[in-house]
C-alpha cells in the first residue's frame, strides 16, 4: 500500500489536467467537449481512445483501458503507483505526504539507484581506460556513439576494484552490496561480483540504472554472460534489456525485436535496428509478454533454428497467446545455424536483416505447425488429436477476431467446430423479432442518480443526512449508498477518482460505462434531476416500510402502539412529500 491519504489524492487529481498529462504522450484532437486519439494501450486504425477534461479520466472504447492521470502514467510510462503520484505532484508543485517509514524507505531505495548510478559510471571510466577492453570493443566494431547511448562499461579484473573505489563505508559496502554489485565465499570474504567483463546496465522504465549484465572478453572464460541476481530493485523476469533505449530512439514504437543477447540489441542499433531488446538470461515470461505489447503492437521474437531455439520460441508463445488482443501481432524468425542478430546485420546491413524479419512467421502458422508436427491429419484420430491439443490453449486467447480466426482454422484443419446448418439458422432477423412495439427501457431512479454522481460527484453533498433510501431493497441502492458516503468523506473526488476507487470491485465494468454515457440537457439541471431522483427513492423506501407494517397489521390482525406510531409518522411523511 501507498499509505498516501485518499484526500492527497483527490486533490491532486483536481489541480492535474488530464489532457496536458496524456496530450505529451499521445497526439490528442478535441471533439466537442472531449479530445480523441489512437489508442497507445493497444493498436487501431479509428480513435476510439477519449479523454475527458471535465471528468478527468480517459477510456478507450476498443480494448476497454480506462482510469486517471495516475493510472495512465502507471500504464504508458509504465511507472509504480508512488513514481507516477511524485511526478504528477512535481507538475502541480504539491509535496507527497509520507508517514516516517515511507520516508525511510524512499531514501534507501534513492541511495541503492545512486550506488547502481556510481557502479555504471565506474565501470564506464575503466573501459576508457583499459586497452584491453577498448581493443575488444573495436574488435566488434560498436561505435563510441553506441557505447555513450547503452553506457557500455568495463568491470576491471581482479576481486575488489568495485569494492576498493566505491565501498568506502559500511553503509556504502551494504548499499553496494543489496545492489547486487557483490559475491560472498563459503568463508564470508565479500568480492566484486562482474571481473574482467564487459558491462551492459539495465535500465528501469525511467532510465534509471537497476542491475548489469556482463559479457566475458575471452570465448574460453564461462560463464558467457553473467547477470545482476534478483533485488528489491531488479526481476529478470519482468525486464528487458534495451527497452529504456528503444523508447528514447523511436517517438512510437511500430514493432519490438526479442533477442538473446546484449550484442545482439547493440549491434542491431549500430545498423539503425533501434527497436531491439533482450530478455535477461530467462525465457519469455508473461510480464515480459505484457510489457511487449504495452510498448509496440508487433513483437518479432528471434531465435535459432535449433531445437533449443524452437522450444524457446514455444515458451514465448505460451506466454504472449493469452495477450492477443486484437490489433497485437506476433512473429517468429528461426536464424541459420551458427548465425545470430549480431553477425548477419554486420555481415549483410540492416535491409537484409528486416528482410528477414518481413519473412518471419505469424503465430498462427507457428503454432498450428508445432502441435500438428507428428500428427497425421490425414486420419480421424490425427485431427481429433490436433483438436485436442489446441483447445485448451485457445481457450487462452481473449475474445475476438484473433481468437475467432484460430477457432476457424483449427476447424478447416480438423472439422471439429462444424455444424450442420438447420433451418433455425437461416431465419432473417426481421422474422425472429417480435411485431409488437418496442420502446427504450425507462432508465431506474437508481441508475439515474448514480450516473449523474459519476458525472458530477459533487452533486452528493447536497444531500443530508439521515439517508433513507438507504433501506430500500432495490439493486444498486447499495451501491449508490456507498458513492454518497464516499464524496461526503472526500469532497474532492473526481469522476476519475471514483472510478479509480472502485477499480477492482465487480461493479468496475459498468461504472465504467455509465460515466461514459452522455447526459442530455445542461450541467445546471442535473443538479435538479439528481435530487428528484433522490426524492423519489426516499418516497419509495416510505412506501416500502408503510407496505410491510400494513402486511404486519393483516397477519397479527393489529398493531402495537409502537408500530401505530411509526404508521402514522411514515403516513404523514408520505402526505408531506407529495
Amino acid at each position: 500500500m501507498a499509505r498516501i491519504p485518499d484526500a492527497f489524492i483527490d486533490d491532486l487529481l483536481a489541480r492535474t489536467d488530464i489532457v496536458e498529462v496524456v496530450g505529451t504522450r499521445v497526439p490528442l484532437k478535441r471533439q466537442g467537449k472531449e479530445y480523441a486519439a489512437r489508442c497507445p494501450f493497444h493498436d487501431e486504425r479509428s480513435a476510439s481512445f477519449t479523454v475527458s477534461p471535465t471528468k478527468q479520466f480517459y477510456h478507450c472504447f476498443g480494448c476497454g483501458a480506462h482510469g486517471t492521470a495516475i493510472s495512465f502514467l502507471m500504464n504508458y510510462d509504465r511507472l509504480e503507483f508512488l513514481d507516477a503520484v511524485e511526478e504528477l505532484a512535481k507538475r502541480a508543485g504539491m509535496e507527497v505526504p509520507r508517514d516516517t517509514r515511507v520516508r525511510n524507505e524512499d531514501s534507501d531505495t534513492r541511495d541503492i539507484y545512486g550506488a547502481l548510478e556510481a557502479a555504471a559510471k565506474f565501470f564506464q571510466k575503466h573501459l576508457a581506460g583499459s586497452d584491453k577492453a577498448r581493443a575488444y570493443v573495436a574488435r566488434r566494431n560498436i561505435d563510441d556513439d553506441i557505447v555513450a547511448r547503452y553506457m557500455v562499461g568495463y568491470a576491471p579484473d581482479g576481486f575488489s576494484a568495485l569494492k576498493d573505489a566505491l565501498g568506502t563505508d559500511p553503509r556504502r559496502m551494504n548499499l553496494l552490496e543489496r545492489a547486487g554489485l557483490f559475491s560472498k565465499n563459503d568463508k564470508g570474504h565479500v568480492y566484486d561480483k562482474f571481473r574482467d567483463r564487459l558491462m551492459f546496465p539495465i535500465h528501469d522504465r525511467r532510465g534509471r540504472v537497476i542491475a548489469f549484465g556482463g559479457r566475458v572478453l575471452d570465448p574460453e572464460d564461462s560463464p558467457k554472460y553473467l547477470n545482476s541476481p534478483e533485488t528489491a530493485l531488479f526481476h529478470k523476469g519482468r525486464e528487458l534489456y534495451g527497452l529504456w533505449q528503444a523508447k528514447q530512439a523511436n517517438s512510437k514504437l511500430e514493432r519490438v525485436v526479442v533477442v538473446e543477447g546484449y550484442m545482439d540489441v547493440v549491434a542491431l542499433a549500430q545498423y539503425g535496428v533501434t527497436q531491439a531488446v533482450a530478455t535477461l538470461g530467462t525465457a519469455t515470461t508473461p510480464d515480459h509478454a505484457e510489457l511487449l505489447f504495452r510498448n509496440a503492437p508487433d513483437v518479432y521474437f528471434c531465435f535459432d533454428g535449433d531445437r533449443a531455439g524452437r522450444g524457446a520460441a514455444w515458451k514465448a508463445l505460451e506466454s504472449v497467446l493469452p495477450r492477443m488482443k486484437d490489433g497485437r501481432q506476433a512473429f517468429f524468425l528461426f536464424l541459420p545455424e551458427g548465425e545470430d542478430p549480431d553477425t548477419i546485420v554486420r555481415k549483410d546491413g540492416a535491409d537484409s536483416f528486416n528482410a528477414r524479419l518481413q519473412q518471419s512467421t505469424p503465430l498462427s502458422e507457428f503454432f498450428f505447425a508445432e502441435l500438428a508436427k507428428d500428427v497425421n491429419l490425414g486420419t480421424l484420430d490425427g485431427k481429433a488429436r490436433l483438436a485436442e491439443r489446441c483447445k485448451p490453449l485457445l481457450a487462452q486467447i481473449p475474445d475476438g477476431a484473433f481468437g475467432d480466426l484460430m477457432q476457424q482454422r483449427l476447424t478447416e484443419l480438423t472439422g471439429v467446430g462444424a455444424r450442420a446448418s438447420t433451418p433455425e439458422t437461416h431465419v432473417p432477423v426481421q422474422r425472429a423479432r417480435s411485431s409488437a412495439p418496442t420502446h427504450a427501457p425507462r432508465q431506474s431512479m437508481v441508475r439515474s442518480a448514480i450516473v449523474r454522481l459519476l458525472h458530477q460527484p459533487a452533486l452528493a453533498l447536497s444531500l443530508e443526512p439521515p439517508y433513507l433510501f438507504a433501506g430500500l431493497r432495490q439493486p444498486g441502492v447499495e451501491l449508490l449508498a456507498e458513492i454518497v458516503a464516499l464524496v461526503r468523506e472526500r469532497p474532492e473526488i473526481t469522476t476519475g477518482g471514483l472510478l479509480e476507487h472502485f477499480g477492482d470491485r465487480d461493479e468496475a465494468a459498468a461504472l465504467q460505462k455509465l460515466a461514459m454515457q452522455s447526459l442530455p440537457g445542461e450541467e445546471a439541471a442535473w443538479r435538479n434531476e439528481f435530487l428528484g431522483a433522490m426524492a423519489q427513492l426516499e418516497k419509495q423506501t416510505v412506501q416500502q416500510r408503510i407496505d410491510e407494517l400494513q402486511a404486519k397489521q393483516r397477519e397479527s390482525g393489529s398493531l402495537d402502539d409502537r408500530d401505530k406510531d411509526e404508521m402514522r409518522a411514515l403516513l404523514q411523511t408520505r402526505f408531506v412529500r407529495t
